[in-house]
């Protein structure tokens, strides 16, 4: 499990390389991981993430106090699995996991 930093998510083309190259099926948090060729990701949606912030900004610019604004926490969670990748490391995945996913690479 490949957590969520600043300097894992500045080096995801590297990591994802090494993972392949030693074979080490790894799931990580964001869904770019997986495009990239991750096996699998797990994660709150940064889109949506981005949309609440920009309402946040919204209110804010509107004239309300930041400290009177709720905190937020992440309700939209992605899970996305690269079977090209699981193929690629010789895994097999169900097809009850796959119909779980929010998104499967072909």
């Amino acid at each position: 499990m490949v957590t969520s930093d600043p300097f894992f998510n500045s080096k995801d083309e590297q990591i994802i390389t090494l993972a392949a190259r030693n074979s080490i099926p790894a799931i990580y948090e964001f869904r770019d991981f997986a495009v990239l060729g991750g096996l699998a990701s797990y994660g709150n949606s940064l889109s949506d993430a981005l949309r609440q912030a920009a309402v946040y900004t919204g209110k804010i610019l509107g004239g309300a106090e930041p400290t009177d604004l709720p905190a937020v926490q992440a309700t939209k969670f992605e899970f996305v699995i690269n079977l090209r990748t699981a193929k690629s490391l010789g895994l097999d995945v169900p097809p009850m996991l796959s119909a779980r996913a929010d998104e499967v690479i072909e």
